[in-house]
């Protein structure tokens, strides 16, 4: 308990000094009296029976079926952290991109206690694209959709468009780890995590060391030719999630010709105002290609 205290008073310092906005339990309609939609927000959308699974839907003024959809992982070690936590970085990309549809997604956190690990938190995000496609012509929305996560949102978006949904147009990633079968990384004692490195790997994962397993939920092995196209942003100096890991993932991408961008500041595992600003603007440019 008192580890999952230091991680969530973390996260909320470290993920853009975001402030949390009040949930919204019903839809919110901005009127706009050009345009036959309006923008609209449905807050807690649930797409499971657990309170934890639902969503934040942001729909655009003036969408219909070309309107490109962003889904939205936040982080927190796998086993903490919720949607609000990427609130700024949502307000940006709405400003930045007037005209995509976003989703802000919950998940079960890994719990070896309620038996949430990798798969069942896998199968959250493949339930949250499955409402969004089947609600499609009701949003009036395309189907092209991105996935962008921060930490280990970063790590989910990745393993989940490389792994699991070929799909995925394109994703991006924030200081996320690509490759969890690091041994070296797995061994180490972090105070800022609340102790071993490896007892959160484990938790996430379903079990302690195996290297084999641990690759399995690595988005660093499944790069291939056909990998979506990524963007990655991490801090120089970040000391949650070592810079290797991003530098090691943009070579294997540029070897298997993946289309791909790779952007390092001088910041923790964190960016200032300036920096998340100038990550939005290049988020939104790399994804407006592929979207």
């Amino acid at each position: 308990m008192f580890r999952k205290i230091i991680l969530a008073t973390l996260m909320v310092a470290l993920l853009f000094s975001c402030k949390k906005e009040e949930q919204q339990s019903n839809s919110q309609t901005t009127k706009n009296t050009s345009s036959q939609l309006a923008d609209t927000i449905i807050s807690n959308l649930a797409y499971g029976p657990v309170a934890r699974q639902v969503y934040d839907l942001h729909l655009p003024a003036n969408r219909d079926q070309n309107t490109p959809v962003i889904l939205l992982i936040h982080g927190g070690a796998w086993i903490t952290g919720a949607k609000e936590d990427l609130n700024e970085y949502l307000t940006q990309l709405k400003s930045t991109w007037p005209n995509v549809a976003i989703v802000n997604m919950n998940y079960r956190l890994a719990s070896t206690r309620d038996g949430i690990h990798h798969n069942e938190m896998m199968a959250d995000i493949a339930s949250v694209t499955k409402s969004i496609l089947d609600n499609q012509s009701i949003y009036q929305i395309s189907s092209n959709i991105g996935v962008v996560g921060a930490s280990a949102g970063g790590q989910m978006a990745m393993i989940y468009a490389y792994k699991y949904n070929a799909n995925i147009k394109c994703v991006g990633n924030i200081f996320g780890p690509s490759n969890l079968s690091d041994s070296a990384w797995y061994h180490t004692n972090n105070p800022l995590l609340g102790g071993k490195v490896g007892n959160i790997f484990a938790e996430y994962i379903g079990q302690t060391w195996d290297p084999e397993v641990y690759k399995t939920v690595s988005p660093y092995w499944y790069i291939t030719s056909s990998t979506q196209p990524t963007i990655t942003f991490h801090g120089l100096l970040d000391p949650i999630v070592p810079i290797q890991q991003s530098r090691l993932l943009h070579a294997k991408l540029n070897a298997n010709s993946v289309e791909n961008e790779y952007y390092e500041y001088n910041a923790y595992h964190s960016f200032n105002a300036t920096q998340s600003k100038d990550v939005t603007q290049k988020l939104v440019k790399f994804f407006q290609k592929y979207l």
